[in-house]
């Protein structure tokens, strides 16, 4: 059953006169535990705690559980490792650094090795790499998505979500790809990325699949670099209320970053600049951004427009 949670769980018809709840959850592949829960919400000092720990780890990513649980208790905290290491793997955050298999990967998903080490990224769609992490607002978080070009550093496209599964990063990989493709894509070992139904569309088009090895964040480099531009120059700088102002933050971060931030490493020039050179050329293209709320609504910021730079 490769359809979403959530389609699968609209077929669920509890006054059918055939099929118990029970017999309907067994054909669709569903815990039938998870028909009743309803989510809880995090009270506003796990919210301080879970704030605190992403700008620490924005800051320090080598910082593992017991370093970040003295980190807050120096703040005036009293958190014990049980309850740091729950709020780390909550947000999707690990330090960088091998250790032990504690990354939510899922056994059953093929693994492909990891195809970058050594390889001189010379081109623009040479490349493509994509991660996922913890933007904070001030009653809650959602998580970002992006998928970036290694040779421009150019955000193809990115997604928000206010859960972590598989469904915004698929609908934001296939968007993509109606457009352009590239000859590696690679991801880390999270379920997210490892699951068929996000790479199975990359290994239709030819497309090879890379995954980093355990632990090591710097596997992805870039996408790390993006994940503490876009913290530092937007998220740390603003207090996003609501997740339409977190898209809409967001959404004018990427057209900054893309059009208007020059880097040093470019030479100084901006990722579109590089990335939609041609012949003396520069075209602009707005990145995209598709943002998932709790209801199951997605909507594209903005329509793929075309102008001479």
């Amino acid at each position: 059953m490769t359809l979403p949670l959530a389609t699968r769980k609209m077929w669920i018809e509890p006054g059918h006169s055939e099929l118990s709840i029970r017999k309907q959850c067994c054909l669709l592949s569903i815990n039938r535990s998870s028909l009743y829960y309803r989510p809880v919400g995090i009270d506003d000092y796990t919210l301080i705690l879970m704030h605190e720990l992403d700008k620490q780890y924005t800051e320090t990513p080598f910082y593992g559980v017991l370093k970040m649980t003295e980190h807050l208790r120096s703040q005036g905290h009293q958190v014990n490792p049980k309850r740091v290491r729950r709020l780390l793997r909550q947000m999707g955050l690990e330090a960088v650094y091998p250790k032990p298999r504690l990354s939510q990967g899922n056994s059953e998903h093929k693994i492909y090795p990891y195809l970058l080490r050594n390889l001189q990224i010379e081109r623009c769609n040479q490349v493509w790499s994509t991660d996922i992490t913890y933007i904070r607002m001030k009653h809650g978080f959602v998580y970002l998505m992006a998928i970036i070009d290694w040779h421009s550093r150019y955000v193809l496209n990115w997604a928000l979500s206010t859960t972590m599964d598989a469904d915004f990063c698929i609908a934001a990989l296939n968007e993509t790809l109606s457009s352009s493709q590239c000859e590696i894509f690679n991801t880390d070992q999270g379920s997210q990325f490892t699951t068929n139904r996000f790479t199975g569309p990359l290994l239709e088009k030819g497309i090879r699949v890379s995954m980093d090895g355990r632990g090591r964040a710097l596997d992805n480099i870039f996408v790390e670099r993006l994940w503490r531009s876009v913290k530092y120059e937007k998220v740390y700088l603003n207090d996003f209320q609501t997740v339409n102002e977190a898209y809409l933050g967001l959404k004018d971060y990427f057209e900054f970053y893309n059009h208007r931030r020059i880097h040093q490493s470019l030479d100084y020039r901006t990722p579109a600049e590089v990335y939609y050179k041609k012949n003396g050329l520069y075209v602009r293209v707005p990145a995209g951004g598709l943002h998932r709320l709790k209801s199951g609504k997605r909507s594209l910021s903005g329509v793929m427009i075309f102008s001479p730079w």
